[in-house]
């Protein structure tokens, strides 16, 4: 009977090895900025509080996926986001091309005071120049009983 099953076992590892090409180094998949629409942001922040904003942005074509944001600080209180996407090039696979808008939320956690300024990444202009819509968010003190 353990010999039926080492064997099994010994079958199914083999089967799997011979199933996986690893000379097909190619990717099926790259990485692309996406354009953001909007953000809805709070009126304003409470210190130590971590706040779900909703950033709606486009997907370009049905091979176009959300991967998640990259949140660049460019200063204390001052973020950059842009959303990041992976697009998918099997070639064999046909994508729709339809643009739709998307929303996905950004978990964003407020550690200092004053004021957050943020600059959501929409695309590129007419001269090719990074565009962005920019938001100004307080943070408030609430006070204590």
């Amino acid at each position: 009977m353990k010999k039926g099953i080492v064997l099994f076992i010994l079958f199914g590892i083999s089967l799997l090895i011979a199933s996986c090409n690893l000379d097909d180094d190619q990717q099926n998949f790259h990485f692309a900025t996406l354009s953001g629409v909007e953000a809805n942001f709070p009126d304003s922040f409470e210190l130590n509080k971590t706040y779900d904003i909703q950033v709606t942005y486009l997907r370009p074509n049905g091979c176009t996926f959300f991967e998640g944001f990259d949140v660049v600080k460019t200063g204390e209180t001052d973020r950059d986001i842009v959303v990041i996407g992976s697009v998918f090039t099997d070639n064999n696979t046909a994508c729709t091309q339809a643009v739709e808008e998307v929303v996905a939320t950004l978990k964003f956690n407020v550690i200092f005071t004053g004021e957050y300024h943020f600059r959501l990444y929409t695309g590129t202009d007419e001269n090719e120049d990074a565009a962005y819509i920019e938001y100004t968010v307080p943070v408030v003190t609430v006070p204590t009983n």
